[in-house]
């Protein structure tokens, strides 16, 4: 776990690799977001001071966009399609499973954060449905069967 001075390190990279751009906002949140899961109150604050941005632009633009979040997430985030092709080949019942399989409801992260379970609305894979992306990898032609094997392979 990162303490605060190395969070404000990090944080400072981040924001040096972007010339402190403050046009580079979504881009250095999305660093931040890489480097924590999540982006950390902390992590916020120091942007703000760093690039003298008010915290409450930050927040506007971290809490307008779906992709970031302001709560921890596993090592592992599971993303289930429901667009209306996935919707139509099932998706619902790869979500039930793996709520059944991870002990957790949608938006959850596992007590071990080892997986965050999310629904997403369209991955554009809809010749593959249903279709899961975990850790960014695309799981295409998903049933309800294969997810015990297919979360063996993360850790």
């Amino acid at each position: 776990m990162k303490t605060a001075k190395t969070k404000k390190k990090s944080v400072k990279d981040i924001i040096k690799k972007y010339d402190g751009d403050k046009t580079a906002m979504i881009a250095i949140l999305q660093d931040v977001q890489e480097e924590f899961r999540y982006l950390p109150k902390e992590a916020l604050s120091s942007i703000s001071k760093q690039m003298e941005v008010p915290l409450t632009r930050i927040y506007e633009i971290a809490t307008f966009y779906n992709a970031f979040s302001l709560k921890p997430r596993g090592r592992n985030l599971i993303e289930v399609c429901a667009g209306t092709a996935c919707h139509v080949q099932g998706a619902a019942n790869l979500m039930d499973r793996l709520e059944r399989d991870l002990k957790l409801s949608c938006g959850e992260t596992t007590k071990d954060k080892k997986f965050t379970l999310e629904e997403v609305r369209c991955l554009g894979c809809c010749s593959l449905a249903p279709v899961a992306r975990i850790s960014g990898n695309i799981h295409p032609n998903l049933t309800q069967d294969q997810i015990p094997k297919v979360l063996t392979n993360y850790k």
